[in-house]
């Protein structure tokens, strides 16, 4: 940084200012005492800082600058490496150059205690050689959830003799995507059979190609390939394989966008708010310890909108997709929770995840229908409310309240210790 902010807006340096400053007295000194000498000294020295500037300024040069990203997105709170390609194309020779890298809210330089990111390109030859190249590299921290454009590139380049300093803006800005932080979560006590009751077997009557494979009565149409030789010939009759198939148990992770349980800050940007920004991680860390748990993940939001495409059990490139598909996700219009009640009416569901933010005891009301509904009801709420808290585990979820910037894996092992606290509960009562 330069000790004198003001003098470093000027095209001039100090070296230049210098020159201009004695140039001038040599020409005071020579008119004084009549000496010539200093008069040719003075006027050297002007004409120098005055032709450097022209070689600066009037003399055809450019700057390219590309800009890339270790690694292509972000987690909230990791740290992003930032590799900049510089080229300088110019007529001559340049001196040292000053560069300062734009970032923007919700991105902080590692290494300069939160300053946009600088430092100092070595000299340059002229473009007769080709043009100059040169990379640096940066540590910014990602600290909030969004879609952030780093840049553009300011840059600062001196003529060879240091008299004068051509500031430019160099590029254009660079998207650096943060998704929401992804916390790695307890295991689920129950087995998938019994929290997702959705382990059963189904039958594909035409498909090839089988592991576990029962026979059945051979149909006209039936390739012969599948003719089970052994079972025929046991029953006296053409018998085909048949694929028995296990369906993978369902889950549905609900994040709650309702404007009416969030600060107006979620609305408004990606990031703004904290207690928001909690509920995204737990949307994501939730969905993550059910995919690896082998269930396929359904992520809507409280009217029952997809958010994301259905994830399979082991899928982690799809956790990463849905992280990314959060990334620039905000709270909205009012969703009212009766509607999720009424998505699980008439229907036997898996683990049912909601993540929510500031409940009443009439949205407890609301959604007391769900536990019903689910083998494993869970609810995440950002909420400080006791009551409404209470209610909810009376009507049957499990309860892990959040905070705004607090321990999501704290909250969901809460959650699924409830149900072992309420039975000890209900067993001394």
């Amino acid at each position: 940084m330069p000790r004198w902010p003001l003098l470093s807006r000027l095209p001039l340096t100090l070296r230049g200012l210098g020159a201009l400053v004695l140039a001038a007295a040599c020409g005071m000194l020579a008119q004084r005492f009549g000496i010539a000498e200093l008069a040719y000294v003075g006027a050297l020295l002007a004409a120098a800082v005055v032709v450097s500037a022209a070689t600066l300024y009037l003399l055809p040069s450019s700057a390219r600058v590309t800009r890339a990203f270790s690694p292509d997105v972000a987690a909230a709170g990791s740290e992003v490496r930032v590799r900049l390609t510089v080229e300088i194309r110019s007529s001559l020779p340049t001196s040292e150059a000053r560069w300062r890298d734009a970032v923007p809210d919700g991105v902080v330089a590692a290494s300069t205690a939160g300053a946009a990111p600088d430092g100092v390109l070595p000299p340059t030859g002229s473009a007769i050689a080709g043009p100059s190249q040169v990379e640096v590299d940066y540590a910014v921290r990602a600290e909030r959830r969004g879609l952030r454009r780093v840049g553009p590139l300011a840059l600062v380049t001196t003529d060879p003799f240091g008299f004068t300093r051509r500031r430019r803006t160099v590029g254009d800005t660079s998207p650096l995507v943060i998704v929401p932080e992804i916390v790695d979560l307890d295991e689920l006590h129950d087995l998938p059979g019994d929290a997702g009751g959705s382990t059963r077997s189904v039958t594909d009557r035409m498909g090839q190609g089988a592991d576990n494979l029962i026979p059945r009565t051979y149909a006209p149409g039936d390739s012969m390939r599948r003719i089970h030789w052994r079972a025929s010939a046991h029953r006296d009759e053409l018998m085909v394989r048949q694929e028995e198939q296990e369906t993978t148990p369902e889950a549905v992770v609900v994040l709650d966008r309702g404007a009416a349980r969030w600060s107006p800050a979620a609305g408004r940007a990606a990031g703004a708010d904290p207690a928001f920004e909690t509920a995204v991680s737990a949307c994501v860390s939730t969905t993550a310890r059910l995919v690896r748990e082998g269930y396929l993940v359904t992520v809507i939001d409280a009217d029952g909108a997809v958010l994301c495409d259905p994830i399979e059990g082991g899928d982690t490139a799809g956790v990463e997709h849905l992280a990314v598909a959060l990334a620039t996700i905000t709270a909205r219009r009012d969703l009212p929770l009766e509607a999720l009640a009424r998505l699980f009416t008439g229907i036997a569901a898996g683990p049912v995840i909601v993540v929510t933010g500031g409940l009443t005891t009439a949205d407890v009301v609301a959604l007391a229908p769900v536990p019903h509904h689910s083998t494993m009801p869970i609810l995440l709420p950002v909420s400080e409310a006791r009551e409404a808290l209470a209610a909810a585990v009376d009507t049957g979820w499990r309860v892990g309240a959040l905070t705004a910037g607090g321990d999501v894996a704290a909250a969901w092992s809460d959650a699924l210790a409830s149900r072992e606290t309420r039975s000890v509960h209900h067993a001394a009562s």
